[in-house]
């Protein structure tokens, strides 16, 4: 299965070798294909190099075994379709254009009240209901 990946999920596991990173790990050994674009992983870089720049080199550890999109077209019509606020639409919007299965994200506040919902194809996870959708 693709899974798009958000930046939160990017800065998690590459800031502590904990429940995230080892989620990604087990998606791997499972066979599915971590998707990712430019525009979650410079969040996920930015916010690193803010919080903890020591970690960056092990975001590029990671993103070296995903699947990233080259830069992609806006598709202005589809992110002003999404039910989500400006800032997170491109993230959905990467999803659905890479053809991906499910978005990781453990962005509560704006993605929270879609968990479990599927749109234009992707179903939207928190890490621990993708787990337990996935690896349970």
């Amino acid at each position: 299965m693709r899974i798009f990946l958000d930046a939160n999920v990017l800065f998690s596991a590459a800031k502590s070798d904990g429940a995230v990173r080892q989620l990604l790990r087990l998606l791997e050994k499972s066979g599915h294909e971590c998707c990712v674009d430019g525009y979650v992983i410079e969040e996920a870089r930015r916010n690193l190099v803010a919080k903890a720049p020591d970690r960056v080199v092990v975001l590029d550890g990671l993103l070296s075994r995903m699947t990233t999109a080259g830069a992609q077209r806006v598709d202005a019509a589809l992110e002003a379709s999404l039910p989500l606020p400006a800032k997170d639409r491109p993230v959905l919007s990467a999803a659905i254009r890479q053809r991906c299965a499910a978005l990781v994200t453990g962005d509560r506040t704006h993605f929270g009240p879609l968990y479990g919902r599927t749109i234009r194809g992707v179903t939207i996870h928190s890490p621990r209901s993708l787990a337990e959708a996935l690896l349970v």
